[in-house]
């Protein structure tokens, strides 16, 4: 059992403050146990008796109390307590949350590593391993999957962290714990699929096939009205009429006796343009010709456009629901449960629109299915400061739908996680919704006061150390973790990461040769646009 290296020196309900003697703290400088070393910094923990618990401790900030230099004054925040063996002072069964308080001028301890083990002990849940507990070098840091997918968990940092290459290694855990789990990635830069070749099913604009039948009546307006202001409302009704009158004309349509225009019901593109064309030819029809032009003329000009031909092509009116919903959600999935969704080749005035489209899918599955033998989806948005913004442009459909799944997914089994380097560009209630918090490096003051906010109070003196942690380490706190951990994360074997590795310029600018060729061959891409 170590000696004491202070004293408990005021209460308050979430944290205290502990007098700590710097020559004790000295002492253990070389301490064989790396934990017990760094006693006393920010970010360590100390341990108190109180009868027969011991309380695990946090230090949040330090500040020198005397001008003699011998006493420190730290800030502490409760994590959790202890049981104390009878025999050997040992901690042991671990619990969150407090229930006595040490009184004043009760000695504080630091923590060992056997200390530790029994504090991030994974319990007998579900867990993956990602990496090591900070400082130790033996501790594995795990997460509870059940915890982190029911209540959505959110990755930030700044771009060059290594947050792609976290992400990938968190996705493939859960892929080995779940070999027949049901995962969509959305990866707006193309950057996963070479991580997931083995265990992923990646679609890309090439094979996705994605109907535009599937879309509902908000979408086909966002696709298919140009207009704006009062204009738009006049559209968007002439859109709603004739669009459920083509839907009404297929088979389908015909055998549903209350149709909406919000079904997925295949229709033919040509039926939607010749009922608006008869739709202004007709004699009573009040106003000018203008909204219908318009709407055919942009319906004419994406059925022409070869860039929109993965989801407005005449192929695509078959109805293709079943075996669409079976690619894209892994069911069943044949060992490979994740779907990587390359949306890096779409048009980006639609990125959107697809992004919505199939967050919507994955929610609207999950509700029509309730009554079934539950399977439950993890949804995964990369880059997703884009379609949940803060501030007024949260009124696309995106930004609603991932809303509405932050705040209701969990009841019907959809779980959101959110991977973004701009946690401050978001939406506000979306990431308080996120009830696990993976945090690696932010430079940004916004972006790190803004995770702040969202974190749980025993988490703070974790937070402070978010602009100093390294590459690839992380602080994790919420429902997926015990107490809050700070973590050194696991290598991924090359074949497994993503392709977002920075250009090393010093190399990349000795090469010569080919110029030439490099820009006839990018030129024909480009004009061809990727076909």
């Amino acid at each position: 059992m170590s000696a004491p290296i202070g004293v408990v020196f005021a209460i308050a309900g979430s944290s205290s403050r502990v007098l700590l003697d710097r020559a004790s703290i000295g002492a253990l400088y070389d301490d064989a146990d790396p934990v017990v070393a760094a006693a006393g910094q920010v970010g360590s923990q100390v341990k108190m008796r109180v009868g027969t618990t011991w309380l695990v401790a946090n230090i949040r900030s330090l500040k020198l109390e005397d001008a003699a230099g011998t006493c420190v004054a730290a800030e502490i925040d409760y994590l959790g307590e202890g049981d104390e063996e009878q025999l050997t002072g040992r901690l042991f069964r671990f619990r969150r949350g407090v229930t006595r308080y040490p009184m004043p001028g009760c000695e504080v301890f630091p923590i060992t590593t056997s200390d530790l083990k029994q504090v991030y002990a994974a319990e007998d849940r579900a867990n993956i391993e990602v990496g090591m507990v900070y400082p130790t070098t033996d501790i594995r840091a795990a997460l509870y999957i059940d915890a982190m997918l029911g209540k959505h968990f959110a990755l930030v940092g700044s771009t060059g962290t290594g947050k792609s290459t976290s992400a990938a290694l968190i996705l493939h855990r859960i892929c080995e714990l779940a070999p027949q789990g049901h995962i969509v990635m959305i990866d707006p830069h193309g950057e996963y699929a070479a991580a997931f070749r083995s265990n992923g099913a990646i679609y890309d604009v090439s094979n996705l096939q994605m109907p535009y039948w599937l879309m509902n009546f908000e979408e086909h307006c966002e696709v298919f009205l140009t207009s704006s202001g009062s204009a738009r409302q006049f559209d968007a009704d002439i859109l709603a009429k004739c669009l459920l009158a083509a839907k009404a004309k297929s088979r389908l349509g015909q055998e549903i006796a209350k149709l909406t225009v919000d079904a997925p019901i295949p229709y033919l593109l040509s039926d939607l343009t010749t009922i608006i064309s008869a739709e202004m030819g007709r004699m009573d029809r009040a106003g000018d010709t203008a909204p219908y032009l318009r709407l055919k003329t942009k319906i004419d000009e994406i059925k022409a456009d070869p860039r929109y031909g993965f989801m407005f092509s005449g192929m695509l009116v078959a109805d293709t629901m079943a075996s669409f919903l079976a690619r894209i959600f892994r069911l069943p999935g044949d060992g490979k449960p994740i779907s990587i969704i390359d949306v890096s080749g779409v048009p980006s005035d639609i990125t959107s629109v697809v992004v919505a489209v199939l967050a919507r899918m994955t929610f609207d599955f999950a509700i029509w299915s309730r009554n079934e033998p539950q399977r439950p989806i993890l949804l995964v948005c990369e880059e997703a400061h884009r379609y949940i913004p803060a501030g007024q442009e949260a009124t696309s459909s995106v930004g609603r739908i991932l809303g509405r799944i932050a705040k209701e997914g969990r009841k019907y089994g959809v779980s959101l996680g959110l991977i973004t380097q701009r946690p401050s560009d978001l939406a506000e209630g979306v990431l308080s919704q996120c009830g696990t918090i993976i945090a690696m490096r932010l430079n940004n003051d916004r972006d790190q006061a803004f995770v702040r906010a969202a974190m749980p109070e025993g988490a703070r003196g974790f937070l402070d150390s978010i602009p100093a942690l390294r590459n690839r380490e992380c602080i994790i706190c919420g429902e997926g973790v015990t107490i809050p951990i700070r973590v050194s994360f696991d290598g991924l074997e090359e074949s497994k990461r993503p392709a977002s590795g920075d250009p090393l310029f010093s190399q990349l600018w000795r090469d010569v040769g080919g110029e030439d060729q490099i820009i006839g061959r990018t030129i024909q891409r480009w004009r061809a646009q990727g076909k």
